[in-house]
């Protein structure tokens, strides 16, 4: 069994935050502090923005602390990665950061760990395996936040009016129901992104599914096992060869595959809880199943998590401490992860949603999220081998594609990227 690791970009979900210093008191813990709050965007529309939502958190939490104020800015998932980075490189880093990776920060000697941090009531109730994929050498750096786990989607009219009564659960049925939806004239059968956009949480999901993943039970990086060759051999031949996923994977986005759900064109993907939200705009009467396997539903879902971190550049860790004492109480997570459609990464937040029927669509994504496994977040080379699936996977499993050949290549350079430390 594969050790359970988090890391989220996004596909689809993503905030990040970062607090800097520019009040009072430069490196102590005396005096007025402000923090700067900078968060990446969960909202699709101003009406919605995470800016509100922080706005109103942060006007809370200064009611209760006079002396400690936060100046929020919402920033494009797609900049604050990037933003923090620059901050780092500049130096001056962010007091607090919540984006997509916390390895080499950590690796190299930049950030807090949780427990210099957090009360321990609030460190130990972060869903165990997410506190462990925050881990860096045994020790948590990284802090969940907002998290979301795979189903496989399928479309209840499509399916009724190509003959189809059941949902799949094994690959076989995904191909024999992409068969009759083919031959009903579905525009997409089944969508298959392999595009740039977030090819490596695809890609596992479909490695996970034929009884492999990216790493082994001690992390190290198991990209060509048999397993996951079998795996993109099965995509080639009986899937894109036999012209099931509509389109040349290689081309094809996530966005772009969820809006082809919503809008009626695609039989059955793997997706995230906001796809619900998407389909059920378009009135598309949806089903969701566990993510099925060779013979049977796949030994694990995909999991995915941003991630906070403290730098220790500044200082002020009473004051980030009792900020995150906030930010992870129940309240604010259940209300958070209510809004945009993710799953809580505490225990005492996760059980509320689960005793609310107004969460009921996300009960069996939450289900999953103790069992599920994720991207290799804690080693600094994740980066780089991401990057690299990215580039190359889709090659598996076009016409003239070598599945065994370009899995061994990214299997290479994941090897030479941990060799040398990067």
């Amino acid at each position: 069994m594969q050790r359970r690791y988090v890391s989220l970009t996004a596909a689809g979900i993503a905030t990040a935050m970062t607090l800097t210093l520019t009040g009072c008191g430069s490196s102590g813990d005396d005096g007025d502090v402000t923090l700067k709050l900078v968060a990446a965007d969960y909202g699709d529309s101003r009406s919605n923005s995470s800016q509100h939502y922080w706005d109103r958190l942060s006007r809370a939490f200064e009611k209760k602390n006079p002396g400690i104020k936060i100046d929020v800015e919402v920033q494009p998932w797609t900049d604050v990665d990037k933003k923090v980075a620059d901050m780092v490189e500049a130096g001056n880093a962010p007091d607090l950061a919540q984006i997509g990776a916390y390895a080499d920060y950590a690796a190299d000697h930049k950030l807090y760990s949780a427990d210099q941090l957090l009360s321990i009531p609030t460190q130990a109730d972060f869903t165990p395996s997410l506190a462990e994929a925050g881990e860096y050498e045994r020790i948590q750096y990284g802090m969940p936040f907002g998290a979301s786990t795979r189903r496989l989607f399928y479309n209840k009219k499509l399916f009724a009016e190509a003959g189809i009564t059941t949902p799949p659960k094994s690959w076989d049925d995904i191909a024999h129901d992409a068969e009759l939806l083919k031959a009903h004239g579905v525009k997409m059968p089944f969508a298959l992104p392999l595009g740039r956009e977030e090819t490596q949480a695809e890609t596992l999901m479909w490695m996970l599914s034929g009884g492999g993943g990216y790493t082994d039970s001690i992390g190290k990086y198991t990209i060509d096992s048999p397993e996951n060759v079998k795996t993109f051999q099965w995509l080639q031949k009986d899937l894109v060869g036999k012209g099931l996923t509509g389109t040349d994977p290689a081309e094809l986005n996530r966005a772009d595959a969820f809006q082809g759900f919503a809008d009626g064109e695609v039989g059955m993907l793997n997706g995230h809880p906001t796809l619900m939200k998407q389909a059920a705009a378009k009135g598309i009467d949806y089903g969701t199943v566990e993510l099925p396997g060779i013979n049977g539903k796949a030994k694990a879902t995909m999991g995915v998590a941003d991630w906070m971190m403290a730098f220790k550049q500044h200082g002020h860790s009473r004051q980030i401490g009792k900020f995150l004492d906030f930010v992870y109480s129940e309240k604010n997570v259940l209300k958070f992860s209510g809004d945009y459609g993710l799953l809580p990464v505490t225990e005492s937040a996760s059980e509320a949603m689960l005793a609310d029927r107004r969460y009921a669509k996300l009960h069996s994504f939450l289900k999953q999220l103790g069992n599920a496994e994720f991207y290799p977040a804690d080693k600094t080379s994740w980066p780089l081998v991401s990057k690299t699936i990215k580039a190359k996977v889709a090659g598996a499993v076009g016409p003239k594609g070598n599945p065994a050949g370009v899995l061994t290549d990214i299997q290479n350079t994941a090897d030479a990227a941990d060799n040398t430390g990067e």
